[in-house]
């Protein structure tokens, strides 16, 4: 006789292994979350009546979106740092529906594993939990599935799926970006969660270096993993407090998340006909790992921020009349704000002055 586990999935570890992430997830929740956790699905209130809401919705609007980490999951494996992967899945999930100017409720998760290895998935889920306490952001519930011979031992993959709220009269889709407004950055982390791909090549092929590894003799004080696995950062505070201060004027006319595609793409995606944007590098400090990476492979500049963020992890174009108000909030709020352009006539692009 054959049973389950000797095929390769122990159900009975896989029930523990949901027991014991249990707790992660309660710690993320406040009192949308409907009854304990588990059973076949999840529930959430959505009594817009509540004191709960941190705004008045008058014609409520779900914003949904799902993201990974990419290769980023090959640094973690290859140093054996599994707890800030989980802030990363979080932050592209809940940074593409700010976005939009939503609020994210709650977050799924996926994780799929060739081995089941409890104490490896559990500091994932622990950071999955921490990122969704920085964004006030319920751990709803997820899957994880053990799937012999489909991943190497020690791999995993996993997947976010975020649903946010925001009023429909009140989207920041871009359509109202004109020529004249700000276009405001807040900083970046480091890589992010992309570009990882060439970054890697780079790194641990070309330069043969290891996780441990000093970059001091790039210039950096880290080890190499310290900086490739330094979390995506959460923006979902300091802006949803913008947006909520200036409730009553539309003064944030688009927003865009910097991820693949680099700044140039991603900020190219959210203009209208007729407007392209200016930006002067000079304005915001650039994190040294792309100098490293652009001097190791002989990097074209404009291939660099067609890749990378650059330093600039999330971008607000405003009114220019409350262009240096939501600077000073935003500043008020913690973040290192820059003005770093402005948008002028032309068609959908994005140049560097």
């Amino acid at each position: 006789m054959v049973t389950y586990k000797e095929a390769g999935v122990d159900i009975q570890q896989g029930a523990q292994f949901a027991e014991a992430i249990r707790g992660l997830m309660k710690r993320t929740f406040d009192g949308r979350v409907i009854g304990p956790p588990g059973g076949f699905a999840a529930l959430f209130s959505v009594d817009f009546d509540e004191k709960l809401w941190r705004r008045d919705y008058r014609h409520p609007v779900l914003v949904s979106s799902t993201d990974g980490v990419g290769t980023k999951l090959k640094v973690a494996f290859m140093s054996g740092r599994h707890d800030t992967v989980g802030i990363d899945l979080v932050a592209m999930c809940v940074n593409d529906v700010l976005a939009l100017g939503a609020e994210p409720m709650f977050l799924l998760d996926y994780l799929a594993t060739g081995r089941l290895e409890p104490e490896t998935l559990y500091q994932v889920v622990k950071g999955i939990s921490d990122g969704c306490r920085q964004c006030d952001c319920a751990l709803l519930g997820g899957e994880t599935a053990e799937m012999p011979d489909f991943y190497p031992d020690g791999e995993y993959d996993m997947a976010g799926f975020v649903v946010g709220l925001a009023d429909r009269h009140k989207l920041i889709t871009g359509r109202k970006i004109e020529p004249g407004d700000s276009v405001i950055g807040l900083p970046s982390s480091g890589l992010h969660s992309n570009g990882f791909s060439l970054a890697r090549k780079l790194i641990f092929e070309q330069e043969g270096l290891k996780p441990e590894d000093s970059l001091r003799r790039f210039g950096l004080e880290r080890t190499v993993a310290d900086e490739l696995l330094e979390p995506t950062r959460i923006y979902v505070r300091p802006v949803r407090n913008v947006l909520a201060h200036y409730r009553v004027k539309q003064v944030v006319h688009g927003i865009a998340h910097i991820t693949g595609g680099g700044l140039l793409g991603n900020l190219r995606r959210i203009l209208p006909a007729g407007c392209a944007v200016e930006i002067a590098p000079e304005r915001w400090e650039r994190p040294r790992i792309f100098d490293v990476l652009q001097g190791l492979g002989s990097i074209p500049e404009a291939e660099m921020y067609g890749t990378f963020n650059m330093g600039i992890g999330l971008v607000l174009v405003v009114s220019a009349y409350y262009g240096q108000s939501i600077l000073a909030k935003l500043r008020r709020e913690g973040e290192e704000a820059v003005l770093m352009g402005c948008v002028v006539r032309g068609e959908r692009e994005v140049r560097i002055v």
